[in-house]
């Protein structure tokens, strides 16, 4: 008979239950606890991430859908005022356009643009910022004059010029979804420096330390050293900066959508319903603007405020 040890059945459960339970006795998650504004903000940026994932759902109508548009129905004042239909909530645009249907479509659009973003600019900076802290010399030197350079343009700028670059080299070969991964690189070339220069100054400081000096000895690789021992120690300031950057990501998609160099109006976000409505602000159809408005403001807001609780519970001089 073999003497091999059998595990118990609750090991395998073990494991995952102790990382839940740190997570629970941690720093961060008791600061989140003690922060009342932040768990609503948190409340509030998880209730627009749903809305926008099961926006086909919850929506009356496809606003991208033209079959499913009644001329006959534009400008319906919102339900609760006197001249209001149902099913339409917050009344309907120039297009008989449900603006409750637009918001959650525009919504998702909006939030998708500023993550895709995000994670491009993040993943081009962090790459930047590795390669210039841990190698030096003059790959960090040119790195960093770039760097500098963009960083005296403001990013709406950068993003306007992507942006003009693809449509004037593409011209009508861009469709909406060309437009829309124009959009998320343009976004994602404008706030790669912040990451570049976060993680270079952390891997600058990292790399004199013992641990890194073993590996070297041991004979790892510059990349698995950088990706699996440098980067794990820079990813507090990381995450703090994805998170304000992801406000900043979305209002740059609904600047540029409102300056008309974002997405078509068959493919409204938040920026381009905004943009619409405000051509019908001072005919009374106040609805058609305000309430994409609200979305928008309230969205960056509750992310903003994460960002910030963010920035302040991971500061070890602040706990």
């Amino acid at each position: 008979m073999s003497d091999a040890v059998v595990p118990h059945p609750s090991q395998d459960h073990q494991a995952p239950a102790g990382w839940f339970r740190r997570a629970l006795d941690s720093d961060v998650f008791y600061s989140f606890r003690r922060s009342r504004l932040t768990m609503v903000a948190a409340v509030i940026t998880l209730l627009f991430f749903l809305l926008a994932i099961f926006a086909s759902w919850l929506a009356v109508q496809n606003p991208f859908d033209p079959a499913q548009l009644q001329l006959m129905n534009s400008r319906i004042s919102p339900l609760w005022t006197a001249d209001g239909q149902s099913p339409f909530l917050l009344g309907t645009d120039e297009q008989g356009r449900d603006v409750f249907s637009a918001i959650l479509y525009g919504m998702r659009i909006s939030l998708a643009v500023g993550v895709a973003g995000v994670i491009f600019a993040g993943a081009l900076g962090i790459a930047l910022g590795l390669i210039a802290g841990y190698f030096g010399g003059a790959v960090d030197g040119v790195i960093m004059r770039i760097a500098d350079v963009q960083l005296t343009f403001p990013a709406i700028l950068i993003a306007l010029l992507v942006n003009g670059i693809a449509k004037s080299i593409l011209g009508n070969r861009l469709d909406e979804m060309s437009t829309l991964g124009v959009l998320i690189i343009a976004i994602g070339l404008s706030f790669w420096v912040q990451y570049a220069r976060t993680v270079r100054g952390s891997v600058m400081v990292e790399k004199n330390k013992d641990y890194v000096a073993a590996a070297q000895l041991i004979g790892l690789p510059a990349p698995k050293i950088m990706l699996r021992h440098v980067l794990p120690n820079t990813m507090g300031p990381i995450l703090v900066i994805a998170t304000i950057n992801l406000a900043l990501a979305i209002i740059t998609e609904a600047t540029l959508s409102f300056l008309g160099v974002g997405l078509p109006d068959t493919m409204p976000s938040l920026g381009t319903l905004i943009r619409i409505g405000n051509n019908y602000l001072f005919a009374g159809e106040w609805w058609i603007v305000a309430f994409p408005g609200f979305a928008l403001a309230a969205l960056i807001l509750s992310i903003n405020l994460l960002g910030d609780w963010l920035r302040d519970a991971l500061n070890p001089k602040l706990r």
